[in-house]
């Protein structure tokens, strides 16, 4: 037997009918439309999420645990591996021959923002001969570029501010 267009029809009780609320005394749901009589759950637009009638709410009694760090935008950080830097040149996304910046990354793919600061980590293998700018890197990424008579370059944190222009 094939299939029909005009012969398919939903799962028995998949779909149920639209509840037509004011609609008199004898639907059921007439006058108040089932939200009672006055109030707040009465009205629209209700949002009381986590109220729970004037005793303290539950997220408020649990104990908090560990430490969160609220996020700054200014001290956004993106990570490199140096083993996606490794695949992005073996790729020919990136070029050895010139010095790697944030917006040619940008441009690889490899970070999100040329605005943010790039900390770059020792993940991955990495047997390129580079120039890299970053903001920050780490001991074991920069001895895995060294040894492969590669540099970074460690600039000035985009977010930090210089101490010495301080207002007097």
């Amino acid at each position: 037997m094939t299939m029909q267009l005009n012969k398919i029809r939903d799962n028995q009780g998949a779909t149920a009918p639209r509840k037509r609320v004011g609609r008199g005394i004898g639907s059921g749901l007439g006058k108040t439309c089932g939200h009672g009589q006055k109030g707040q759950k009465a009205r629209s637009g209700v949002a009381i999420k986590g109220f729970e009638g004037g005793q303290m709410p539950i997220q408020l009694r649990v104990p908090k645990r560990g430490f969160k760090r609220g996020f700054v935008r200014g001290d956004q950080k993106e990570i490199l591996n140096l083993g996606a830097l490794q695949i992005a040149i073996d790729a020919k996304k990136i070029s050895t021959a010139s010095v790697i910046t944030a917006s040619l990354l940008s441009k690889a793919g490899l970070i999100r923002s040329e605005k943010s600061a790039i900390r770059v980590l020792a993940k991955g293998d990495f047997k390129s001969k580079i120039t890299l700018e970053a903001d920050h890197a780490s001991k074991a990424a920069v001895i895995a570029v060294e040894k492969n008579s590669g540099e970074i370059k460690i600039s000035q944190p985009k977010s930090a501010t210089p101490k010495s222009e301080t207002k007097e």
